[in-house]
């Protein structure tokens, strides 16, 4: 880890406590993580649109009794009117398991459309672009909440890289795009995404340096 994003960890930790020893996720989602892969196109079927394609970060709090998530995706319309097609509107967007990569998994968790399950309670922000196609979605699952299932019983599943997020449009109702929930260590700036205000300001001090 760069020497700055210790820094940047350590301010952290002393600002909440033992915030850090909660576990920290990522998935890089795309179309051909998809399986099948995708091919977006517009409604006429043949014209190609933008692959479209997002990021997420997730974190497993210290009792490992909830995991926060934020993603920003891209190419997918968040709104139903960033673009004139309807082919990459969003639909749903979930978490599913067990699903090693390259294989498909059930629905545990849904965030957006339906299923639902971020209901105890509903954590879920949603923040489309202004000036282009897609936007950024933050909820919490919940310890009790799932998908016919809870947290609990699928966290070894998150834990062992057995889950992947998902994203469903017109398109592609089982998943435009998707990517596995992976262990890793989150550059500075995915830190100061997770630490909003705090996080930013440190590393404007550290670039003026």
């Amino acid at each position: 880890m760069p020497r700055f994003a210790y820094g940047l960890a350590a301010v952290l930790l002393a600002s909440t406590g033992a915030a850090y020893a909660s576990t920290t996720l990522t998935a890089t989602l795309n179309n051909a993580n998809e399986n099948p892969p995708t091919v977006p196109t517009l409604a006429d079927g043949t014209t190609p649109r933008p692959a479209s394609f997002g990021t997420a970060v997730f974190v497993i709090n210290d009792a490992m009794t909830s995991m926060s998530f934020r993603a920003t995706i891209n190419n997918i319309d968040f709104t139903g009117s960033q673009t004139a097609d309807v082919n990459d509107n969003l639909v749903a967007a979930h978490i599913h398991a067990p699903g090693a990569p390259g294989t498909n998994g059930p629905v545990v968790w849904g965030f957006f459309g339906m299923p639902f399950n971020d209901n105890n309670p509903n954590d879920v922000m949603m923040m489309p672009f202004l000036n282009s196609v897609g936007g950024m979605i933050s909820g919490k699952w919940d310890l009790n909440e799932g998908n016919s299932t809870t947290f609990a019983a699928q966290l070894s599943n998150i834990l062992n890289g057995l889950s992947y997020i998902n994203f469903h449009t017109t398109q592609y109702g089982g998943g435009e795009i998707r990517g596995q929930i992976l262990a890793a260590v989150p550059e500075p700036e995915t830190y100061a995404l997770m630490l909003g205000g705090l996080g930013a300001a440190f590393l404007a001090r550290r670039r003026r340096k």
